[in-house]
């Protein structure tokens, strides 16, 4: 294989033919301000033709359920190994769907509960075993020689809890040769007439045979027939010693000798929620309610299984118990009991254990310690999506092969960017190739080379400023006046503010916030001013910020004297906020007809604007005719989505270019109207910066869209469709589309981690709007990792100490300079650094 993969005239989006070299076997940050183009050269050039070759050397027979892909635009890739790509997206939206079950924790946990796990009836608690008959004889050998008897009674327990006068059943035995019956507790001779009161329950056993216990072809002819009589369960009874009988039942199957609760075979498939054989029959598996519902299920206690299934147990607990431990304590649990592990479980269960422990392991070197396994997948931020599948990588043991991961370091506090970091090495140890795309300072220091794209965005961007090894790069002069690079070496900084708001004394507070893993907490959040919510990963900081205090004030807003709130004793303030609003990055829209433009209102004045045209007015075009949602303007062929969808039947759908109005969304006639020799369809290809220039003079839409340059988002295109933009970009449209609207005062804005995907340059623009959306008499809430952010707020709630159960606790809050000199405080240590 060649030592480096070797690009040519790489043109895709809005790359402008770069030619680079990227070493092999090493790992690469790519960055550059958000839109240069790192996502255009890592993913939809290097990704996207790796495995567009790989896919081309499988049989005709294997292509045709994967699809063709158009080849990358680009003129030649030399050296490209089979790729991996690792991002962003969620993992699965399937309420199924855990952590266990996409690391497949969860199937070596079913197969280890099945083999080793001790069962117990649901009804009595009483321990079920299943034995042979060998080994219920040896059991009563045993058991005699521990009382020092010589003889035991064997018994078929033939009716239990049952109401009649069994003459019929009591003859039948007697005809069998048994000669004698323990009723209710006494002993009756066979021969002698038994009444029995017909309308009362009766307990009755057969006694089978006493034997003496040395010998032991006749004692395995009475437990036969005991078990054949008492329907493979039997009595055993040690009597000798009249002051002190001594008793107990032995079964053949999965049944409780003492109530015959009948368990079913223990399998795999027991353990599955997905599964009818496993699975609470109340709420199919689910845990909740219903697919609508967040409640947890009445029956299983939002456990999914069946009560048979929750009574197998390994070392007390059962398979839920075990997977709603953190994983740092699960994997102390197993770490225990392969120590413990007999020598004959071990042959069984050596290689399930040891893959479980493996597994494990993987997590916690990802920083996820702190999340438990039965952690539905739709909940896991990018991030952690992002560190499973890293995770699951480590543990293929690949080799020579190309990993290219999204900024990876997402959702991580700065103290387990290192994990993450030596996790990435620990890929390249392997001989493998590891491309990122990477904005945090911490990993690009630790790479070997260094890609910085720009130097601006979108038409601005697109070219190669520096590539080299990054040592070499940080060290000398920066002639090719990288912005990266500048802001690494210190030549350009995020400047800490030179004082921090202190006039509002308008607060919320929170008395008693306990939802997951919260301490039962009091939290005061100063309102007009910019408030961050700090600390490592699995903290609690979402929790607090959107389980406890968006659903309680938003409800006390909508629904105000008729809501009870949910996880909080009490919460003061509320009507020092008219109203709350989540800026956070979900899509701005799921279908490609949705877009920037028509998201943020622009479009509006846009279409205005085009049906004041002379040449519109004197068609009598209207503002509708401009609109691709509606008849009359927009090409009826594609209904103005620029394409149509094709069912391929057994392959999947694909979209298709209209081949009327070849992608434009319009009719040719509403296509004729144009200003400035552009036509509606050209204005929503436009970028952002390009429209401002174009429209220049109309205010009315200038002024909307400085608000999207403001926040970084110059570079997009008008017209782009949501299903292309990243979820960073996704939140920036929503915080412009707040700022394009008439700002009202008293709203409580909340964001989460709203740097995801910026480089310093474009961090500094965002800080800038947060602080307009404070200065208009608004209040805004952060929760964030990124320390220059941090630095920059004016006042800081640290939760912690830890994820997870260890978390949850208020560990410091303040300015950040009282954050910084709060020795209990992870977030501090690091903090300092920032503050000089």
């Amino acid at each position: 294989m060649e030592e480096n993969i070797i690009i040519k005239g790489a043109r895709v989006h809005n790359l402008k033919n770069i030619s680079l070299t990227i070493p092999h076997n090493q790992l690469t940050v790519i960055t550059g301000v958000s839109g240069s183009g790192k996502s255009s050269l890592a993913f939809d050039t290097i990704f996207a033709e790796g495995q567009r070759r790989y896919i081309e050397s499988l049989s005709p027979y294997a292509r045709q359920f994967l699809g063709q892909m158009k080849p990358a635009d680009v003129d030649e890739i030399i050296g490209l190994a089979p790729s991996i790509s690792i991002d962003q997206r969620s993992l699965s939206h399937n309420p199924r769907s855990t952590v266990g079950t996409l690391t497949e924790i969860y199937d070596y946990l079913r197969v280890l509960y099945a083999r080793l796990g001790e069962v117990f009836c649901p009804l009595c608690g009483q321990k079920i075993q299943k034995l042979s008959v060998d080994e219920m004889a040896d059991i009563i050998v045993k058991r005699g020689k521990e009382l020092k008897q010589q003889y035991v009674s064997i018994l078929a327990p033939v009716i239990r809890g049952r109401k009649g006068e069994y003459y019929q059943l009591l003859y039948d035995y007697l005809a069998l040769g048994y000669s004698q019956a323990r009723i209710d507790g006494r002993y009756h001779n066979l021969h002698e007439k038994i009444n029995l009161a017909r309308y009362k329950k009766h307990d009755i056993d057969i006694i089978v045979d006493k034997v003496l216990l040395s010998d032991q072809s006749r004692l395995s002819e009475a437990v036969e027939n005991a078990l054949d009589y008492g329907q493979s369960v039997m009595t055993v009874l040690f009597d000798d010693d009249k002051s002190k009988p001594e008793e107990f039942l032995l079964s053949s199957n999965w049944t409780c000798p003492q109530d015959n609760f009948s368990f079913p075979e223990v399998e795999p498939r027991l353990f599955s929620f997905n599964s009818p054989h496993g699975a609470c029959p109340a709420c199919n598996g689910l845990g909740v309610a219903s697919w609508e519902n967040d409640e947890a299920c009445a029956d299983c206690g939002g456990q999914r299984l069946r009560p048979e299934t929750l009574s197998v147990k390994i070392r007390n607990k059962n398979i839920a118990q075990l997977t709603a431990l953190p994983i740092d304590q699960a994997q102390e649990f197993f770490n225990t009991y392969f120590e413990k592990m007999p020598t004959k479980d071990r042959a069984v269960a050596e290689p399930v254990v040891v893959e479980i422990i493996s597994r494990l392991e993987f997590l916690l070197k990802v920083g996820l310690n702190y999340l438990t396994l039965d952690r539905r997948a739709h909940t896991l931020s990018g991030g952690e999506a992002q560190r499973i599948r890293l995770s699951s990588q480590i543990g293929s043991h690949l080799s020579r092969t190309l990993y290219v991961l999204d900024e990876p370091t997402i959702g991580l506090h700065e103290r387990d960017t290192q994990k993450l970091i030596d996790t990435l090495k620990s890929l390249r140890a392997k001989n493998n190739t590891v491309i990122v795309v990477e904005h945090d300072e911490q990993t690009i220091l630790d790479a070997d080379y260094l890609v910085d794209l720009g130097p601006m965005a979108g038409v601005h961007g697109g070219e190669v400023v520096i590539a080299g090894p990054s040592k070499q790069v940080l060290a000398k002069k920066n002639t090719a006046q990288s912005m990266t690079v500048d802001y690494i070496v210190g030549d350009r900084r995020i400047a800490v503010p030179e004082k921090r708001r202190q006039r509002s004394t308008e607060s919320l507070k929170l008395i008693g916030a306990r939802a997951n893993n919260l301490k039962n907490l009091q939290v005061e959040i100063p309102l007009r001013r910019l408030v961050g919510i700090s600390g490592v990963s699995g903290s609690g900081k979402s929790t607090l910020l959107y389980d406890v205090l968006y659903k309680n004030l938003a409800a006390i807003k909508n629904r105000p004297g008729r809501f009870k709130l949910q996880d909080l004793t009490r919460l003061e303030g509320s009507e020092y906020v008219a109203k709350v609003i989540v800026i956070d990055q979900s899509p701005i829209g799921r279908t490609p007809r949705s877009n920037p433009a028509t998201y943020t209102g622009i479009f509006t004045p846009i279409r205005e604007f085009f049906a004041q045209l002379p040449d519109a007015r004197e068609r009598g075009y209207t503002l509708s005719r401009f609109s691709f949602n509606r008849a009359g303007g927009r090409c009826e062929a594609c209904d103005g989505a620029g394409y149509k969808l094709i069912e391929m039947h057994f392959l999947p759908a694909v979209y298709v270019e209209c081949d009327v109005c070849r992608g434009k969304r319009f009719n040719r006639e509403t296509l004729q109207v144009k200003h400035k020799g552009k036509n509606i369809a050209e204005v929503l290809k436009l970028t952002i910066e390009e429209a401002i220039d174009y429209f220049d003079g109309n205010y009315h839409i200038i002024d909307k869209l400085k608000v999207l340059q403001e926040v970084g988002l110059g570079y997009l295109q008008l017209g782009q469709s949501a299903t292309t933009l990243s979820g960073g970009e996704a939140q920036r449209i929503k915080l412009a589309r707040e700022l394009t609207h008439k700002l009202g005062k008293r709203s409580l804005y909340l964001l989460d981690e709203p740097t995801v995907g910026l480089h310093y340059h474009d961090i500094e623009l965002l800080l800038k709007v947060l602080n307009k959306l404070i200065e208009k008499g608004n209040s805004v809430v952060v929760i964030e990792h990124n320390l220059h952010v941090i630095k920059s707020m004016d006042y800081l709630i640290d939760l912690g100490p830890e994820g997870g159960q260890a978390g949850g606790k208020l560990v410091a809050k303040g300015t950040p300079e009282q954050v910084a000199a709060n020795q209990a405080s992870v977030t501090g240590k690091y903090l300092k650094e920032y503050l000089k």
